[in-house]
């Protein structure tokens, strides 16, 4: 090493280009190379087992005088111990590069691309807009292999503290299965998620909220004399009479719906469980849809996006009905559905024929899903079911309200 350091900033800064390249020296090897261009580069001269070698330590004033006598303190120390350090710094490129390729973000990024064949695309989105909010930001660029139990911990923590309790949960459940399909893809050794469980407060459970069977005469009545948009009016009303998803009810498309047949096919890719799912469609419903026909029949979706009709509706569409009618926290969209499997039940329909109509996972007796199953007894099922809704809404027939007005 240089007793003493001749280079000064000032003569770095003045330094002009020549013909040909030359060289300032440092001493012990280091020199800023200075390029007929203008280009000031420091390297740093070494012999290795007896071989010339040069190490690149960055280009000035990017890197200062100060800084590259620090680099340059590092790879002589480095020499002195036997290490070439033009080969540690290309192994420590190489490592980085793996575990980049190797981080969480991109073994998740890579998992998520794979899921989303098999995922609802609304869902695929929520998932990965959770990981680039959540989880990404804290640990996306470290090694998966790398990751420890108390790290991924303190990550869901941040977000059970801000009172996402069920996010956590959700993010945990996630981030569990990128960990296993990095342990199948040879990039992770061991799944920290596995070893979270009861680690986060526990998820206060309950239903979606779900009209009552005493509620519904009352509910009824609100939505036939609803003001609002009539499209939005009548969604309520299919979701009340198929009680299908609401997000099946948004995407639902003229080519599934069959008016001969009374039935109304949704395809295995817009269906939660991807699975093909039959709606029989009861007189009721069918007036609603000749209807909905003549106002959207120019457009591929039954309820079209009145802003842009090439798109279907919002999610909030019918959510917005709901809320004007004063029921907001009294009843979701999704609560037509636990409100009409409790009465069907009560009622005594076939738990089965119940649990079809609702295109719920198969159970494990049966290996093959028969979308078609039972379908006679699902159609007298859905016809009772509108009929019903019919009574409830006058039972003594005094008022003309009527799901089909």
């Amino acid at each position: 090493m240089p007793r003493k350091a001749p280079l000064t900033d000032m003569l770095l800064r003045n330094a002009r280009p020549k013909d040909k390249a030359y060289k300032l020296s440092d001493g012990g090897g280091l020199f800023l190379q200075v390029q007929p261009n203008g280009n000031k580069l420091w390297r740093y001269g070494y012999r290795f087992f007896g071989k010339q070698k040069l190490l690149a330590l960055g280009a000035y004033p990017e890197t200062g005088l100060a800084e590259a006598r620090e680099k340059h303190a590092v790879a002589h120390k480095q020499v002195a111990n036997g290490i070439d350090p033009s080969e540690a710094k290309k192994d420590a490129k190489r490592t980085a590069l793996l575990n980049a390729a190797n981080s969480f973000e991109s073994v998740a990024r890579e998992w998520h691309e794979k899921k989303c064949n098999v995922l609802q695309p609304r869902y695929a989105g929520f998932i990965l807009r959770r990981l680039e909010a959540d989880i990404f930001p804290k640990i996306g660029s470290r090694p998966i292999k790398n990751i420890t139990v108390p790290e991924l911990l303190s990550v869901l923590r941040l977000i059970e503290k801000r009172g996402a309790v069920e996010t956590a949960h959700r993010a945990m459940k996630a981030c569990g299965q990128i960990f296993m399909y990095g342990i199948a893809t040879g990039r992770a050794e061991r799944n920290p998620a596995a070893d979270l469980q009861g680690a986060l407060q526990p998820i206060k459970t309950g239903h979606f909220a779900y009209l009552k069977e005493d509620e519904l005469p009352e509910f009824l009545q609100k939505l036939e004399v609803y003001q609002g948009m009539r499209q939005c009016q009548l969604a309520v009303k299919l979701l009340m009479l198929t009680f299908v998803r609401t997000a099946e009810l948004r995407g639902a498309l003229w080519s599934e719906i069959d008016f001969d047949k009374a039935e109304w096919r949704i395809p295995a890719e817009r269906m939660k469980m991807k699975r093909p799912h039959i709606v029989p469609l009861s007189k009721q419903a069918v007036i609603i849809l000749k209807e909905l026909k003549l106002m959207n029949g120019g457009w591929q979706f039954v309820f079209p996006n009145p802003y842009k009709p090439i798109k279907c509706m919002s999610e909030n569409a019918a959510l917005n009905v709901i809320y004007r009618m004063g029921y907001k926290g009294r009843v979701t969209g999704h609560g037509f559905r636990h409100t009409a499997t409790t009465i069907l039940n009560e009622q005594g329909f076939n738990r089965d024929h119940i649990e079809r109509q609702m295109a719920h996972v198969e159970g494990k007796v049966r290996g093959v899903y028969n979308h078609a199953e039972w379908l006679p007894a699902r159609r007298k099922m859905m016809q009772h079911w509108a009929n019903y809704l019919d009574r409830v809404a006058s039972p003594e027939k005094k008022a003309k309200i009527s799901l089909v007005k």
